[in-house]
């Protein structure tokens, strides 16, 4: 079957060209159908002016398309200044798939959207996400070079989730010294806040230093090995806004960060993996400033799985890949101390750097 993209939305198409008028800025939005296989999946290209756009794939079982839509399109603009701010030659970029996971998706779905990967001729580099797999990047990678986060065998980088956790851990230590005057996690009480493949590594970075760990997550199963493997400490999810702690560390879905929440918070700190906590991030990275609550912008502090699967684009080396996730400490220090020089929040102070080096190489 060739190749199509299909416009399929609850809401006009109109709108859609209102939605990515409104700011957001992207260069394309991709609808992809096929009927045989059952995949419905959006690519997003937010910007390539520092080179192609890389993000991975999430497959979700979203209420309706308008959510997958919304979804998309932010996470993908995400990718963009998570790129930037690290340095990376890459744009931003990221797909949804609409589907349960562990029901619907097949080897043949996931080849199909290989295919419209391939149809946008490396413009758009997928890789894992929530939902999907190493083995699943090899379904892709029968279709298409244009995909990353393959298995070591195969000459990638394997699961980039530990790395992820690294560099979450490297952001975490300097709000630590910036809030404490001491990056040590010794004696912190910290809660995880989803124990997938990222937060059960977090959990393991955190506990060998010495914190105390609460963990709070959906799934049974991973909150019995955090107890098991870490003594870590099981807080019901609609009790996570009422605990006392030092760190709050969000690595599930975003916008855990919000008009509810955050007065609620009794914490100092904000360091987590999840992409795109605040759910309004002019106005909710104000209200953690004013707060007095040190944030750690999450697409700067969650950017190694991206510095691991973009290292396989020059040839996988996992040192390599820590190495220069271990520089996400130094960058974080950087924007906590312009964000408080210019007292503006530290979002800001993030995405004006990272802007500002898109600016740079769109003016060459």
């Amino acid at each position: 079957m060739e190749v199509t993209s299909v416009v399929k939305s609850v809401v006009p198409q109109s709108n859609l060209f209102e939605v990515l008028e409104s700011g957001m800025e992207h260069e394309q939005v991709v609808y992809c159908y096929d009927k045989e296989t059952g995949l419905k999946a959006i690519i997003a290209i937010h910007n390539t002016v520092l080179g192609p756009s890389l993000g991975g794939t999430r497959m979700w079982m979203y209420e309706n398309e308008s959510l997958a839509l919304n979804d998309v399109l932010r996470l993908s603009r995400g990718m963009t200044y998570k790129a930037s701010i690290s340095g990376l030659n890459l744009g931003g970029g990221k797909a949804v798939i609409i589907g349960d996971a562990k029901r619907d998706k097949t080897d043949a779905m996931m080849r199909k959207f290989g295919e419209f990967v391939n149809s946008l001729n490396g413009r758009y580099i997928t890789a894992e996400d929530v939902g999907t797999s190493t083995a699943d990047m090899v379904s892709v990678s029968q279709k298409t070079k244009h995909v990353t986060g393959l298995p070591e065998l195969q000459g990638g980088g394997g699961d980039p989730s530990p790395v992820t956790a690294y560099g979450v851990y490297m952001g975490m230590k300097a709000s630590a010294k910036d809030m404490w005057g001491s990056d040590s996690l010794s004696g912190k009480r910290i809660l995880v806040q989803g124990c997938g493949n990222v937060g059960q590594n977090l959990v393991k970075y955190v506990t060998e230093e010495g914190a105390k760990v609460f963990v709070s997550d959906i799934h049974e199963d991973h909150l019995k090995k955090m107890v098991a493997d870490y003594k870590a400490e099981v807080v019901d999810k609609d009790a996570v806004y009422d605990l006392e702690m030092d760190i709050y560390a969000p690595c599930a879905l975003g916008a855990t960060l919000n008009d509810i929440t955050i007065p609620k918070l009794k914490c100092a700190v904000v360091a987590g993996a999840a992409n795109n906590q605040l759910h309004d991030e002019g106005k909710h990275g104000m209200m953690l400033l004013d707060k007095g609550i040190v944030y750690a912008p999450d697409f700067l502090i969650n950017a190694g799985g991206l510095i691991n699967v973009y290292s396989e684009l020059q040839g996988y080396n996992r040192e390599k890949a820590l190495e220069a996730t271990r520089h996400i400490y130094n960058v974080t220090s950087e924007i906590l101390k312009k964000a408080k020089t210019e007292k503006i929040s530290t979002v800001n102070a993030a995405k004006q750097i990272a802007e500002q080096r898109i600016r740079d190489k769109k003016n060459q």
